[in-house]
């Protein structure tokens, strides 16, 4: 499995959702749940995946899904720096 730093070089960014969900009992009544996984935006094909599992498996109706997300590395993060050695 690769490491959250080689998942960042991907492409990859730290992404979190928030998952409002209808309760099976009480569908008047609005639950939260909180993912986070590293994904690929704009597609976020691991948030898309794991949606597919609950719409599949999970008795709770989506009502929405707010996704944030920051890459921490970016093509103006790095910068080549020189520099002499002062003796």
């Amino acid at each position: 499995m690769a490491t959250a730093f080689e998942r960042e070089l991907a492409g990859y960014s730290l992404t979190t959702a928030e998952i409002l969900y209808r309760l099976p009992d009480h569908p008047a009544i609005l639950q939260s749940y909180v993912w986070q996984d590293y994904d690929v935006a704009p597609e976020f094909p691991v948030l898309e995946s794991f949606l597919s599992f609950w719409r599949r498996e999970i008795e709770g109706k989506l009502h929405s899904v707010n996704v944030s997300y920051r890459r921490k590395l970016a093509a103006g993060a790095w910068r080549t720096v020189q520099f002499q050695h002062v003796h």
